[in-house]
């Protein structure tokens, strides 16, 4: 158990364990402190010498576990080891379960009838040590009053009176699997109780109190007199809280009661837990990792030792994309439904989904511009066979989406259209497409959006490009009104997997893209390479056109001072 930060005495140490928490164990010595058992050679011996006649209080610093053992009544000192969560009862809890309608809970029923075990064992081995476990009453309780103080005569406050109703998560209460833990489910209009029990979160933690009966000699059994030992808390991620930490060999800790007679009370708190033999620990190590390697061979027959690679001559694009954002709309509460058009040469597995609703979300002010962040994730898989490709270009997928609005009244809206072509290669980027919708001339069509809902909508979302039903040479338009809208962002990360990749010989080619790589893709990169090569010679054209004109500028500027010479 390695501890995470030291304490002084008095204060809370917090230590980190991979160990099971069952295994520990813990000594507490208590000890009533009286004045001849604490100062017997000033008592019996008195010095003869003036300047000692006053007793220093310093030496309660110096007094151990040892030297304060004599002069002591049985029921004035006590030492006992206590496990994780162990119930010890105190004096109080015995004379109240005695009683058969004390019981109210089927836990009480249980501490009766241990407390009838051991009165008729005679094997109690406790008097004035007891503890409160994580099922007890008392834990909660505890935990609920504390208050920024110590003072027990310090009113609560009203933070105090709020906090105290949140509930406190403990970590038996554990998520079954095939059920939905009630903490993550969305609850639209939650009430006032709701919010004061689920607005903490915390780590789950289990509770364990170590208490004493410092009442008076033969008046032990009262609540008044329960006074808190140490306090040990055990979450679930192994971290230990102890308060107050391990005494060591040569500190005590101490407490004084209240009322009319005032004692004193010593108490030291030691970890006795086994150590683990080096044998043992060495098994455990080899158990452990012998387990690894059999999740390790266990997963390695599920995956493989190679990547699965596809067919020769095919292309498999992966896609994994997110719909960021969108800005600039007339209406509030967007979402986004999209879909992927696949060209005649591509194929994908039947499973995948080639279409999407992002949910609704509201907008907000962002630099003047209300934005709707959606974050909506997907993913495409597809692959297209190059052999059977024509010597012309390549027709590459498509990402058509519409924008729509919902307001409160259920109206729905068609806010805008825009597609976007999948990059052809593979990488990270990020696309904004501006969109439009279809409007009519008049005022009529925009008082009905506005007071009942819908407008025009496009029948085939295609027609955004160039509808997958048209067959003809020209696509015309005309007649065909739009207004320009919002924009929306997308994020796309595209990988790329082919058996021509492995080539070593095409993989020394300096290639910009897969394309360029696919001997059935020649005809595009030449297309490329002609409009760059007629670009610059176009450039170079416009160049010495323009020093030309200087040139005869130049020209007539000497003939003309020629002449007038």
């Amino acid at each position: 158990m390695a501890a995470v930060r030291g304490s002084e005495t008095g204060a809370a140490a917090i230590y980190r364990t991979l160990d099971p928490v069952q295994n520990l164990r813990i000594r507490i010595w208590l000890q009533r402190v009286t004045p001849t058992a604490l100062f017997p050679q000033h008592v019996l011996h008195p010095d003869s010498t003036p300047k000692q006649n006053v007793i220093e209080m310093s030496t309660l610093n110096t007094l151990t576990s040892e030297n304060v053992s004599d002069n002591f009544r049985t029921d004035d000192q006590e030492e006992v080891v206590v496990g994780w969560q162990e119930k010890l009862f105190s004096q109080f809890e015995i004379d109240l379960f005695r009683n058969e309608h004390a019981c109210q809970s089927p836990l009480d029923y249980q501490y009766r009838n241990e407390i009838l075990r051991l009165e008729e064992s005679e094997e109690r081995r406790n008097r004035r040590i007891f503890t409160y476990t994580d099922f007890d009453r008392y834990t909660n309780t505890e935990e609920h009053s504390k208050m920024v103080t110590t003072s027990a005569k310090e009113p609560p406050s009203y933070l105090t009176k709020r906090m105290s109703h949140v509930h406190c998560r403990r970590q038996e209460s554990r998520v079954m699997e095939g059920k939905i833990p009630k903490s993550r489910i969305i609850n639209w209009e939650p009430t006032e109780e709701f919010v004061r029990s689920n607005h903490v979160l915390s780590t789950p933690v289990q509770t364990m109190y170590i208490m004493g009966d410092l009442g008076p000699y033969g008046k032990q059994g009262h609540r008044e007199d329960e006074y808190i030992l140490c306090t040990i808390k055990m979450d679930s991620n192994g971290v230990l809280s102890i308060k107050p930490d391990f005494s060591d060999s040569k500190a005590v800790y101490r407490i004084e009661t209240e009322g009319e007679k005032r004692d004193l009370w010593f108490y030291t708190i030691n970890n006795v837990s086994v150590d683990v033999q080096p044998e043992e620990q060495n098994r455990e190590k080899n158990l452990f990792k012998d387990l690894y390697n059999r999740h390790k061979e266990y997963l390695t027959t599920l995956v493989g030792n190679e990547f699965e690679t596809p067919p020769p001559g095919f292309l498999q694009v992966f896609v994994n994309g997110e719909v960021v954002s969108a800005h600039g709309f007339e209406y509030d509460n967007l979402y986004v439904h999209f879909f992927l058009e696949l060209p005649d040469d591509w194929t994908c597995p039947l499973n995948q989904q080639l279409s999407g609703v992002t949910q609704t979300c509201a907008t907000k002010v962002d630099d003047q511009e209300n934005v709707a962040y959606f974050s909506y994730p997907f993913n495409f898989e597809m692959s297209v066979r190059s052999e059977d490709q024509p010597e012309g270009l390549l027709q590459w997928p498509m990402l058509y989406f519409g924008v729509y609005s919902r307001d409160f009244w259920q109206r729905y809206r068609i806010e805008g259209y825009g597609y976007l072509s999948i990059p052809d290669s593979p990488g990270s980027y990020t696309k904004e497409c501006q969109t439009w919708r279809p409007v009519l001339p008049g005022s009529t069509a925009e008082m009905w959006r506005f007071f009942v809902g819908g407008a025009l909508e496009l029948e085939d979302m295609t027609y955004i490009c160039i509808p997958s039903t048209f067959k003809g040479d020209k696509l015309s338009r005309f007649g065909f009104r739009t207004e320009t809208t919002g924009n929306v962002t997308f994020k796309f990360h595209c990988m790329q997997q082919c058996r021509t990749f492995l080539d070593s010989t095409m993989a020394r080619k300096q290639s910009q893209n897969v394309l360029d790589r696919m001997g059935g893709f020649t005809h595009q990169a030449t297309f490329h390479s002609v409009l760059a090569a007629f670009g610059q010679a176009q450039h170079r054209m416009h160049e010495a056109r323009e020093k030309l004109s200087k040139d005869l500028l130049h020209t007539s500027a000497v003939v003309e001072s020629d002449s007038t010479t």
